[in-house]
């Protein structure tokens, strides 16, 4: 029996195969991207509103972007309508997890 793996923002769970971020998100934003740490959190600027699902929508591209995974192996787990979500990647190979923890490094806690 495999366990969770916790990383400060994100946990990896090898038992099914998945990884999960727990994430800040300031909408309205200028440009798109990570702004560092945020609590347990990882924030990130998106620019899109909070309108209509458009930063969800965003949130997930930028993911689908930065992490080379699909669309569909991304979602909104919690917070869909708040700041603070957690997502979901339906994926955890060796490449996504040196990304994140490359990712933690230079984003210590604050």
């Amino acid at each position: 029996m495999t366990t969770t793996e916790s990383h400060g923002w994100w946990k990896n769970d090898p038992g099914n195969g998945k990884i999960t971020l727990t994430l800040y998100i300031q909408p309205n934003a200028r440009h798109t991207a990570v702004a560092g740490r945020h609590g347990d959190a990882l924030k990130l600027r998106i620019a899109a509103p909070a309108v209509d699902d458009k930063a969800n929508w965003a949130l997930i591209d930028f993911l689908h972007q930065w992490f080379n995974l699909p669309p569909s192996q991304i979602s909104i787990r919690q917070g869909t309508r708040g700041r603070r979500k957690i997502v979901e990647l339906a994926r955890c190979d060796t490449t996504l997890m040196n990304l994140l923890a490359s990712l933690e490094a230079s984003c210590p806690a604050n």
